[in-house]
């Protein structure tokens, strides 16, 4: 897809479940079950879509799903599947730059893999990577309900990369802006391209899925629920403003839309739209 001056694409690293009461927090399974269907395990499925932003001159990889560095128990757990569907359009080398939205390990797991002496080495070594400073701080000493997120393998590594850490909204290049958010986990990032006409916005864990538009729709796993509201308030209210195209990580069927306000005032799905 053209967009702008960027050539934008999506690719999916893979299929996870997570709890889906987790996904939904306070919003009761008997509302939430028509949405989406949860299994025998009362998990729902979900994508690792990582974007990728071309302009002839950088190649942009923003998050790169969960890797390959998982036990046999924890594929279990999780239902890992890959996306046979799914082949990259690219070369690891040839990703100048990696944007990370926050060190959680359905983000950020695919930056190593395991050496042949069971050692985490970066995938894309050549990039450039753009996370935000309080996201690596956040990573190293991670609160009690967050400590299973961040994984040691997936951001050490990293203090040998070519990091570039930033602090809040960020043009990091060109009509390519990063904004930080806190509600989810503390240093998360949003992403934002722009063109004249409107705006292609990557809304990583602020909101997962397309189910989560309606404000009370949000997850058990953010770590500041009043915090998040506010913050996904105020970019929704931007997306309707700006008719942006809305791009979600986590959608297993659903690969970006734009947003509107229904008739009861809930924010809501206006138009799907793909991407590839």
């Amino acid at each position: 897809m053209k967009f702008g001056r960027f050539e934008i694409e999506t690719i999916n690293f893979g299929y996870f479940r997570l709890d889906g009461g987790s996904m939904f927090g306070s919003v009761p399974k008997n509302i939430w079950s028509k949405r989406i269907p949860a299994d025998d395990q009362n998990r729902i499925r979900l994508a690792t879509r990582c974007l990728v932003v071309r302009d002839g001159k950088r190649l942009f990889l923003v998050d790169v799903g969960m890797g390959d560095k998982w036990s046999e128990k924890e594929r279990a757990i999780f239902a890992i599947e890959a996306d046979e569907k799914a082949k990259p359009s690219f070369q690891p080398e040839e990703v100048t730059d990696l944007v990370l939205t926050h060190l959680h390990f359905d983000h950020a797991g695919g930056v190593s893999r395991l050496t042949a002496e069971g050692k985490p080495e970066l995938i894309y070594k050549h990039a450039h990577v753009h996370l935000q400073h309080d996201n690596l701080e956040n990573a190293k000493a991670p609160n009690v309900k967050e400590r299973a997120s961040y994984l040691r393998p997936n951001w050490e590594p990293l203090q040998n990369s070519n990091l570039k850490l930033v602090n809040g909204s960020v043009e990091i290049y060109p009509d390519f802006w990063v904004h930080q958010v806190d509600g989810h986990t503390r240093g998360q990032q949003w992403i934002e391209l722009r063109s004249p006409e409107r705006s292609l916005i990557y809304t990583t864990d602020l909101i997962p899925t397309s189910h989560h538009l309606p404000l009370p729709y949000h997850m058990g796993y953010d770590i500041c629920a009043e915090k998040l509201l506010k913050e996904k308030d105020e970019f929704l209210a931007r997306a309707v403003k700006q008719n942006s195209i809305v791009v979600f990580e986590h959608d297993a069927e659903v690969e970006a839309v734009t947003v509107k306000v229904d008739e009861r005032g809930h924010y809501a799905v206006q138009e799907t739209i793909a991407l590839n």
